[in-house]
């Protein structure tokens, strides 16, 4: 029989209180896994990758609030369809 062990790496907890984390919380931490910049790199060449993390954060911010938007009319039009008019005017109103 063998030894075997699973490495997970690093696991972070983030917690909050009523209410889910916000779009720009995910947009950080997906730009986080996309974009790792060496504490070693030369320093422009470190600048430039921090300019493009900063960029990647922003289309990936936009995506999602669009996905959110896009969702939340989804919703609505569908709550007003089967005839859910109030709920349909509460998720409007988020």
């Amino acid at each position: 029989m063998t030894d075997s062990f699973v490495q997970l790496g690093q696991v972070s907890v983030h917690t909050t209180q009523n209410k889910g984390h916000d779009p720009e919380f995910w947009a950080e931490m997906i730009t986080n896994k996309i974009c790792d910049i060496s504490a070693e790199a030369a320093p422009h060449i470190r600048e430039q990758a921090l300019q493009f993390k900063k960029h990647i954060y922003v289309i990936i911010l936009n995506g999602m609030k669009s996905a959110i938007e896009s969702d939340r009319v989804t919703i609505v039009g569908l709550l007003n369809s089967q005839g859910h008019s109030d709920m349909a005017k509460i998720i409007k109103e988020l």
